[in-house]
This record gives C-alpha cells, structure tokens and sequence, in this order.
C-alpha cells in the first residue's frame, strides 16, 4: 500500500501543475484585460487567480515533500506536509483577499467607478469555462488518488469559476451604466476569497490538530464489532496524515484464546478496515475480558 501510495501522490502532481498553467495564463489575461478596460471586479479577479498560482505551487510542493519516505525523524512519513501547504495557501489567500475588500471599498464609499469596456465580460466567461474543465479534471483526479490538498484545489478551481462568471455578469451590466456595480462585484470577490482562505485554513487546522470525524469512527466501529471473536471496544482513535487514515484500536476477547487465535482476528480487523475503508494503517491491541479492567 505505502508504494501505491507514493505513485498516488507522484499523479496528484499532474492536476498541481494543471491549476498553475491555467491560473497563470488567466491572471495575466485578466490583469491586462482589467486594466485595458477599467474594470476593477476583472482586476480584483485577476488577483485572485493571481493568489491561486501561488496556492497551487504551495500544493504541489507540499505533495512532493509528502512523497518522501519516513526516517528516524519523521516516522510516520512526511504526509502532513500536504496539510500544511494547504494551511500556507488560506494564509496567503486571506491577505490578498482583505487588501482587494479594502481597496474595493474605498473605491466604492469615494464612488470611483468607472465604466468598463464589454470585452472584460468576455473575458470573464472564457475564463469561467476554463476554470469549470480544470475543476473537473481536479476533481476526478482527486477522487482516483485520494488527495485531500488537490480535492481542496478543485473546490478552490469551482469557486473561481463562480466568482468569473459573477464578475462577467457585473461588467456587462457597468457597460449599460450600472457603473457601481463592478466596483461592489470587486468587494464581493475580495469577500469571496477570504472566505475560502478560512475554510481551507478550519479543514486545515482540523486534520494538523488530529480531529477526526466521530461519524467515521462509529463506522468503523461497528465493522470492528462484526468480527466473530471481539467481545467489545474499548478503545478507538483515528488520525489522518495527508490522505491517509491511522487508527489505534484497543479491543476486548476471550483470554482463553491462543496468541495464534488472537492474532488472526486482529489480522481480520486491519483487513477488513483496509479493503472497506480503506484505512491505511491500523494498529490493534488486545486485553482479555476476563481481566480488563477500565
């Protein structure tokens, strides 16, 4: 499993560096065109795809440290990595996005609007569409090698989709004299792009603090529970590195079974929990019932 799931992470580079082309080309079309037709939501996107590029390099380096393998430092391997970047991306992100919000509306209260020129809503759309067939190239890529930090940048690749389609919609409506409305769109982008920063940095902070879904937990518990030979569970811990999910369980059995008997239920668990669950290390421990004690 651990080599399958280095190849899995050396694939999840590809959509990393997929998000970085597009995001580059769109910026420098957005912030060109932005400019060229005064349009401030178009610049503020543009900064916002902007802020993208240097999300997704954080991925994809982050993916290529987590690919190193474990050492006397770091013995569970360096998977937490991926978490950690994109913790780096929802910081970045967040900055940018207050300094576009602040900008945004002092032009808006100060009424600097302009009237851009219809072509930044083309540009907009396009950009929209593009967005749209790399989030579904993400997120396909996502689910077949199970990565957390590229399913993140897919969702990021959706919101920015939105966010261009919005911002073409506010241009085309300045270009019929609707003039505030380009500059209130960029207000709504800076806003936008906060608030992804911060989910990304809770689902971030979750994962880095070793929360973990009690949901889950009752899943695989009941599993656990369904192997003939466990009377109870007294114990049950889950953990995520990266992608991956570590649990320490601690059940209760006959303390008149064998080692050999004993050994072979636990060898049942972490299969069961690994080709159902796909957990990618368990480690089981056994107290007699007879004995235990809370």
């Amino acid at each position: 499993m651990l080599e399958q799931r280095y190849a899995e992470l050396k694939t999840a580079e590809k959509g990393a560096i997929v998000s970085i082309v597009a995001y580059l080309l769109i910026s420098i079309l957005k912030l060109s065109v932005g400019y060229w037709a005064n349009s401030s939501a178009l610049r503020a996107d543009g900064l916002n795809n902007f802020t993208d590029i240097i999300a997704s390099v954080a991925i994809l380096v982050g993916i290529k440290i987590a690919r190193k393998p474990a050492d006397d430092q770091h013995r569970y391997g360096h998977w937490k990595v991926e978490t950690v970047a994109s913790m780096i991306t929802s910081f970045i992100m967040v900055l940018v996005g207050a300094q576009v919000l602040i900008n945004s509306i002092t032009a808006f209260i100060n009424h600097k609007t302009t009237t851009p020129d219809p072509i930044a809503a083309t540009v907009g759309i396009f950009s929209a569409v593009v967005m749209v067939l790399v989030f579904l190239y993400n997120r396909k890529l996502a689910k077949s090698v199970k990565s957390s930090a590229l399913m993140a940048a897919a969702k990021d690749n959706l919101s920015d989709a939105y966010t261009s389609i919005g911002t073409a919609i506010a241009i085309f409506a300045a270009s019929f004299g609707i003039n505030w409305l380009d500059s209130l769109t960029a207000i709504i982008v800076g806003a936008l792009i906060i608030w992804t920063g911060i989910q990304i940095f809770s689902e971030s902070a979750f994962s880095l603090s070793d929360g973990f879904s009690r949901e889950e937990l009752r899943t695989y518990k009941a599993d656990i529970l369904a192997v003939p030979g466990v009377e109870k569970i007294v114990g049950l811990r889950g953990r995520t590195y990266g992608a991956n999910v570590f649990l320490d369980v601690v059940v209760l059995m006959d303390g008149n079974l064998t080692v050999s008997e004993s050994h072979e239920i636990t060898e049942e668990i972490e299969r069961i929990l690994s080709e159902k669950h796909n957990i990618f290390d368990t480690d089981v421990h056994v107290e007699p019932v007879q004995s235990y004690k809370p």
